[in-house]
Order: C-alpha cells, then structure tokens, then sequence
C-alpha cells in the first residue's frame, strides 16, 4: 500500500482561533487536492504557542469536541481522509496541549502531551495516557507531539504497538545555530525513523510570536532513514511537504538476513518497555 503524506507548515496567529481554523482547513484541501491520503499539521495550530499566562492559554482552548476537532472530522469524512493536527484542549479546568486523529469515521484519537516542554509547564497539565495507534485505512498512525519525539521509549512503544507512520504535530523553537548540516529536530527524526523502521511525518510550524522563531524542521523519513520530504527552505515559511511511502517497507523489521530491530531486542536482561 502506497499512502501520501503531508505535513503542512503553517504561521497560527495567537489567539484567533477562528483565522487558524481556517488556514488550516485550507491547507488540508489543498493536499487532499494534491491526493494526500494522511494529512500532519502543527502543534496547537488552533491557538498559537506563546501565551503569556494560564488566563490567555485557557481563552484560545476547547474541548475535544469542540469546533476546530468537528471542523476537522469534518473536513476528513468529506475528503475521504485521515487528519493529526494539535489544538488546545480543555477539560474541566484542566488544559492540555492535546492533538487529534480523525478519519472520515470521526475523532478516532485524542492525545493528551506527556512531555511539556518549558513554559508549557506553567500553562498546562501532563497528559496520563499513553500514544495511542490507530488503524485507519491510512495504516497504522502512531501520535505523539513534538518532545515527545526526544524520548525514544515513548517512539519504541508506537513501534512495538505496530505503528506504520509516527504523526508529529511540533513547533520547534530555534535555539541557536545548528551544530551540523541537519537540524538536530530533523536528525532525532530520521534517527527515529531509523532505528524503528517506521515513517516519521513532522508537521512543524513557522511564523515569529511574541519574538519566538521556529525551526521550520518539518519532514517525512522513510525507514531506512532517507529524507523524503523537506525540511523546506531556510526562510521557514509557510508550506506543504508530501511524500509517497510504501507502508510495507514499516511492516518489515528485518535488517538484512540475520537482524530484526525489534526481535533482536533483549527484554529479558534490559526489562520490558
């Protein structure tokens, strides 16, 4: 089976969650039109990242079945595809810095962030669950949201449970030059990709707030670690990557005629994930 991905980079505007909404649901037509089949966008691509307080943060949330998830499921019926993209999410009077998956049956998977990163911390609350997979006729897609990405027992975990593709929403603040050819968010992803012979789909986000820049780092890796998409050009502008992958190429853990990546592992002497 051969699905498009695409990963849409996108600029939110803080806090207009009415103007986000629709850029985004723009961005989806626009690679559903270009035949993506799974389409990645960024992380809190609702609201915006930079809240200056808990009070601001929880007047750019919703709840998990609010407008921007039902705009979404929407969206995805009518196209006939599958959609991970990150929003605020609120719960009570909890927020969290959530993402969804749908597909044209509705919201198939609402995943609560476990790794905040920084002044999320001060904002929002951890996530309690694991990432979950969810078998659409997309594949397997694993989700998780940007840190996430760092914590390769969190990745492990979507590999082991079967995942064919890994959905990243992310923003990546730029914290300095890179110390290579690559990005290091771009690096961690292909690494990714590499040592659990997956697809990695980032979604990244682009456009200065309240004098944060982002990375720009969205790309798809194949897995055997090739870059198939992006990361896109250095002006960190807003575009849409995609690529065609072969999601049998997941399904084979094998590396070469003597080593599997995941039936090589030792669990009875470094313990189970």
């Amino acid at each position: 089976m051969e699905l498009q991905i695409a990963c849409t980079q996108l600029a939110p505007v803080l806090g207009d969650l009415d103007a986000n909404r629709r850029a985004g649901l723009k961005a989806i037509e626009r690679a559903a039109a270009d035949s993506a089949g799974l389409v990645v966008l960024p992380e809190l691509c609702s609201s915006g990242y930079a809240f200056a307080g808990r009070d601001e943060t929880a007047a750019a949330a919703e709840p998990a079945d609010g407008a921007t998830v039902s705009a979404w499921a929407e969206a995805a019926a009518r196209l006939g595809i599958v959609i991970a993209g990150g929003f605020a999410e609120s719960d009570g009077d909890r927020l969290y810095n959530s993402a969804a998956l749908v597909d044209p049956g509705g919201v198939r998977a609402v995943y609560r962030k476990l790794h905040l990163w920084d002044r999320e911390k001060l904002v929002f609350s951890a996530g309690d669950a694991p990432p979950p997979v969810v078998d659409t006729a997309a594949g397997r897609i694993g989700l998780g949201i940007c840190y996430d990405l760092m914590f390769p027992e969190l990745t492990r975990r979507l590999a082991l449970a079967g995942a064919d593709v890994l959905a990243f929403p992310t923003n990546s603040p730029l914290l300095g030059p890179s110390p290579g050819p690559l990005p290091m968010d771009v690096a961690v992803a292909v690494t990714t990709a590499y040592t659990n012979r997956v697809f990695v789909a980032v979604a990244d986000r682009c456009g200065a707030e309240r004098g944060v820049e982002w990375v720009g780092a969205s790309v798809i890796a194949g897995p055997d670690g090739r870059l198939l998409a992006g990361p896109p050009a250095s002006d960190r502008g807003p575009v849409t990557i995609a690529a065609g992958c072969r999601l049998d190429e997941a399904r084979d853990k094998r590396w070469g005629e003597r080593n599997d990546v995941l039936g090589d592992r030792h669990d009875d002497v470094l313990g189970a994930l």
